[in-house]
């Protein structure tokens, strides 16, 4: 990545312009050495501030199109890249904390929660892998693609809904940063002073755009291995391997393992509404199965090591007092007190623990600026910098106001969020298979434009018919569907599979119709 440079942002020689296309969002591709332009430029203080952040070697793209001579050599960048990527951004303590989940809040043994997390986290990663390739293919961001399926306007639905799954998975991140760091100096760190220590190298990082970006994910999983492992050497032989599950009856017992299982999945399917983000600078004629194959193999890595080290650490509460004393404090209190062992290292690895955190906050962010852009013409003017900066100042005050609640927001906010997302890939998959590989394909250049776009209309009535299943299967903390109250006494939370079903057999007829009637 040596020669990696983001478009839009200036040659290392001072004075040197953009390659051809490469243009800041406020003035399109029009002549910045032109009256009209330099005059644009000066009426409005949102031209003025893309004009600073070009002279710094920011990234001022937002949701434009990369056009084909603007991508990158994949000799400079290769498949591995990708893979590192996604393996960097999961080894995160978030993730630890989510397989905590599996014995401390459904009962279930190490074998059976390992087994639940890692198959339903597979699952997942196929739909994130899916989406993945294609950035490369269109050079369009994720959310611009969803265009294609669900129409100009009802895409705006699903844009404002991914925003809140990539700000509410930042805001989960914050409040373990913060509960890592507060228990390493012993409660003298305020959990709310953690937050806001990791929203800021996040902001710095993603306000620099996608090429600070790629460089700091292709060096930061490589500290987070080694104290990961370290994790693992000292507290592993405290893990509870030998107890099996706890249930009422057989049925409840299905019924956890079931809704576990779709969490973590739902963990996995909700990085799909941004996979693509990160590859636009690629090739067009990247393969996507490479793409599919290398996403897939750095999300399931990463996830399988971080899941089975939370499962680990919760199994161990029920015969290690300190451990449980930690846990009640918070889920990042007991990650830091595993490390008791090692006495000052140990306090060391909880905040690199702490800090790797960083790396999963920096691509939500990142894509919460460029989605926000989709939303309206006024918002397409303003830089995806600022906004990005805005969707930090939103998650960090959340964060710091719900932090004493992490358990419920992973058990409500991320299994509710996961039934829109398969519910899209639902759609995506079949507008793909069925009616784009028989009629051309899809015209990459018609982003924009409104007029050769789906009306929609099909689309948003499946969506809305998907969203009916997953909520009368879906089982939450606050409200448990009547289908999903059949399985034992808690419910099982069976949203995703209804939602994404109920959704693919209205689609095709209703897409047929729709492009009979209107053309396209």
């Amino acid at each position: 990545m040596s020669s990696l440079r983001v478009p839009g942002a200036p040659d290392a020689e001072k004075g040197a312009m953009p390659l051809p296309g490469d243009a800041l969002s406020a003035v399109d591709c029009e002549d910045r050495s032109s009256p009209a332009t330099i005059e644009k430029s000066k009426s409005t203080w949102i031209t003025t501030v893309e004009a600073a952040l070009v002279e710094y070697n920011f990234e001022t793209r937002g949701i434009q199109r990369v056009e084909e001579h603007e991508r990158h050599d994949l000799r400079n960048l290769g498949y591995s890249q990708v893979a590192i990527l996604w393996f960097a951004i999961n080894l995160a303590a978030n993730n630890i904390t989510l397989g905590m989940l599996g014995p401390a809040v459904y009962s279930l043994g190490f074998k059976d929660a390992s087994l639940c997390a890692v198959f339903g986290m597979m699952v997942g990663c196929l739909a994130t892998s899916y989406t993945a390739t294609f950035g490369p293919r269109s050079g369009n961001r994720t959310m611009i693609f969803c265009r294609y399926t669900m129409g100009w306007y009802p895409s705006k639905v699903v844009v404002v809904l991914n925003i809140i799954v990539l700000l509410g998975y930042s805001l989960i991140d914050c409040v373990v940063a913060g509960q890592v760091l507060s228990h390493v100096s012993s409660s003298n760190l305020s959990i709310v002073v953690g937050i806001v220590i990791v929203a800021i190298v996040t902001w710095f990082v993603t306000t620099f755009g996608y090429n600070v970006f790629h460089y700091y994910e292709r060096y930061a999983w490589f500290p987070q291995v080694i104290v990961l492992c370290i994790l693992a050497g000292v507290a592993g032989p405290k893990f509870d391997t030998t107890t099996p599950s706890s249930a009422p009856d057989a049925r409840t017992l299905m019924g956890n393992r079931l809704s576990f299982f779709s969490l973590c999945l739902s963990a996995a399917v909700t990085y799909s509404g941004e996979a693509g983000d990160y590859l636009v600078y690629y090739p067009s004629n990247t393969p996507g199965w490479k793409v599919f194959t290398v996403t897939f193999a750095g999300l399931t890595s990463s996830f399988t090591m971080v899941y089975i080290l939370g499962i680990g650490l919760a199994t161990g509460m029920t015969k290690h007092a300190d451990w449980a004393t930690a846990y009640e404090t918070s889920q990042g209190a007991l990650i830091v007190e595993a490390f008791a062992p090692l006495g000052g290292f140990g306090k060391f690895c909880g905040v690199m623990i702490a800090l790797g955190l960083i790396s999963n906050l920096i691509p939500p962010t990142y894509s919460a600026g460029v989605d926000a852009q989709i939303l309206g013409s006024w918002c397409e003017r303003i830089p995806r910098a600022l906004w990005n900066t805005v969707g930090v100042i939103i998650y960090t005050i959340c964060a710091a106001v719900g932090r004493a609640h992490l358990s419920d927001i992973f058990t409500n906010f991320l299994a509710l969020m996961g039934y829109w997302v398969c519910i899209w890939i639902a759609l995506t998959l079949e507008e793909h298979l069925l009616f784009r590989s028989r009629n051309g394909g899809y015209d990459w250049s018609a982003w924009n434009k409104k007029e050769k776009l789906p009306y929609g209309y099909a689309a948003f009535t499946a969506f809305v018919v998907g969203w009916i299943g997953a909520i009368l299967c879906m089982a939450q903390v606050w409200y448990i569907g009547p289908i999903a109250k059949t399985v034992g006494e808690d419910g099982a939370d069976m949203g995703n599979y209804v939602g994404f079903a109920w959704a693919a057999v209205v689609y095709p007829p209703l897409r047929w119709l729709e492009i009979k009637k209107f053309g396209r």
